[in-house]
């Protein structure tokens, strides 16, 4: 039952890809005139995609992996992930909440860096929401730890 969301999620890395083609065609096509903040954002941008792409593919990989069945076709290829396979429900969760730490990162640093765009109550959410997330990640990182001595 779990099959069809992970086509989607599959198509939604397609998805995806045409936008960081798009990001990335925009961003090359201006990159002569652009200032050095316009190219630090640029990349930022395909960065954070780029991020979201791995991020897609990691939960893919190991949700169907964990929770679907093991993909035996890649099972022995020397191109297999070291991960795949090797992830359970608690390291797929610690690193979902990394990958958000890391966007949330990489669009708080492009916030500061286009300071004019945006209000002070505006950068003062993003880093609240921001250290939300990071005090989650390492409370969820620190319970995964107890639980494991707990568990041996």
């Amino acid at each position: 039952m779990l099959v069809p969301f992970y086509v989607g999620l599959t198509l939604a890395l397609a998805l995806l890809a045409v936008k960081f083609t798009q990001e990335f065609l925009h961003f090359s096509s201006g990159i002569l005139e652009a200032s050095e903040t316009d190219t630090l954002l640029g990349i930022l941008g395909l960065i954070d995609k780029t991020l979201l792409g791995n991020l897609l593919i990691l939960v893919i990989f190991s949700g169907y992996e964990n929770f679907v069945s093991i993909i035996g076709v890649a099972q022995d290829s020397q191109d297999r992930p070291k991960w795949m396979g090797d992830i359970d429900f608690a390291g797929l969760k610690l690193k979902l909440i990394g990958s958000i730490v890391a966007l949330s990162g990489i669009n708080l640093l492009g916030a500061f860096l286009n300071l004019k765009s945006w209000a002070p109550n505006e950068l003062g959410w993003m880093v609240g929401i921001h250290l939300t997330f990071v005090v989650t990640g390492v409370l969820f990182a620190l319970s995964e730890k107890i639980s494991e001595k707990g568990g041996h």
